[in-house]
């Protein structure tokens, strides 16, 4: 018999799951970005993610977990985009994304099939040919996803039938001038990521440079069971986003419903439905937690794309009038959020060391809100370098 719950209760247990409802102490960094990983796109975004998160945060602690002791680090990941997480969980986020078949890793990158199929290969293989190359490309080496994939793109053609060669340097149709196998590779490159070949390095400026992870880390991600990683991986959606359904977490990670089967009926009989406009799932062990989570009080500025906004059932945090002002096709804002409540959104807008933070909300706001807010843009400003930030309040 499926369990009733509240739409508060699904909002707090979120929250709390996401270590929102109070944030971790300064040695919190890694259980934050390991909840469910921390989308960094735009760039940026994760930074100000786990400032929502952990107390006292500062770039250079990030920094220091990325490029010096090397315990978080950052890859793509669900949906195809860069996600910071921890080290020690990178086979969750890793081999637990990888779709399992070549129908559900065409999926995950859409786009590349009609390409493959004119060349006359499979995804796998093209990703392969990709592979073989790349440790003698990358090795002692950091390049931008356009450097890469044009040295890759020339060494793979000379690997292909004559008609092939001349399908991959054609024009493809992703950009301007650019020829259809390196297009093919960029994609690829995705995939690799997910293989534990290459990871992001620091950003060097505008781009953000690929390494190879063992040169990185100083030695390989481990091997471990695709289905164990997988399982993971679904336990940890349903402890930030349960209750959910397989749809909800196939677009969250980045594929068709019918896809996710090979996550979802791993962990199938660890779950408890329940009842919640529809038919909805939970891990058993978190239905306590579910039942009466910690009531949420406090403010956040949360960035575009926030792990939080990335849940799929929007209408159950938000009005759905509401639901274009949050989420864009493009340039999201950030969101505001009061004691559980989405309440509005934020743009910041920098102009030399100032910050000017414009929080537009869907209704008028106390004065007891107001405070807290000025309070977070200033931290806000911090972490962007800003010496000074101006708050500009609006209402739509």
């Amino acid at each position: 018999m499926a369990v009733k719950v509240s739409r508060d209760d699904i909002i707090a247990f979120r929250l709390h799951a996401q270590h929102l409802t109070e944030r971790l102490g300064e040695q919190g960094l890694l259980d934050a970005a390991g909840a469910c990983g921390v989308q960094n796109s735009p760039p940026g975004s994760a930074l100000l993610a786990l400032h929502a998160r952990v107390r006292n945060l500062s770039p250079d602690r990030v920094d220091e977990a990325i490029a010096r002791d090397k315990s978080m680090m950052q890859s793509w990941c669900m949906r195809g985009s860069p996600f910071y997480f921890p080290t020690a969980d990178a086979p969750v986020f890793t081999t637990g994304v990888l779709p399992p078949t070549e129908e559900a890793m065409r999926q995950f990158v859409l786009g590349v099939g009609p390409a493959v199929d004119k060349l006359g290969l499979s995804l796998t293989e093209t990703v392969d040919l990709t592979g073989a190359e790349i440790g003698d490309v990358l090795r002692g080496r950091r390049l931008a996803v356009d450097e890469l994939g044009a040295e890759l793109a020339e060494r793979i053609a000379r690997k292909l039938s004559k008609k092939q060669r001349g399908i991959w340097e054609q024009e493809g149709p992703h950009a301007a001038g650019q020829p259809l196998g390196e297009a093919v590779v960029h994609f690829c490159i995705r995939i690799l990521t997910l293989r534990r070949v290459i990871c992001f390095a620091p950003r060097e400026g505008n781009k953000a440079p690929f390494v190879l992870v063992d040169e990185w880390l100083g030695k390989p991600i481990p091997d471990t069971d695709p289905e164990a990683a997988r399982a993971d991986l679904l336990r940890r959606y349903l402890r930030c986003y349960g209750p959910s359904t397989r749809a909800d977490f196939a677009a969250w990670l980045g594929v068709r419903a019918g896809d996710a089967v090979p996550w979802w009926t791993l962990v199938e009989d660890e779950m408890t439905p329940v009842e919640f406009g529809r038919k909805t799932w939970i891990l058993t062990e978190d239905l306590d937690a579910l039942r009466s989570p910690p009531t949420p009080k406090g403010v956040r500025l949360l960035p575009p794309r926030d792990p939080y906004t990335q849940l799929r059932d929007r209408e159950t945090v938000l009005d759905k009038k509401h639901h274009r002002d949050v989420w864009k096709t493009v340039g999201d804002p950030g969101t505001a959020l009061a004691d559980g409540e989405i309440i509005g959104v934020w743009r910041p807008r920098k102009s030399g060391r100032r910050l000017t933070v414009t929080i537009k909300t869907f209704d008028a706001l106390p004065a007891r809100t107001k405070k807290p807010l000025q309070a977070e843009a200033d931290q806000v400003a911090t972490l962007r370098g800003a010496t000074s930030v101006d708050v500009e309040f609006d209402t739509y």
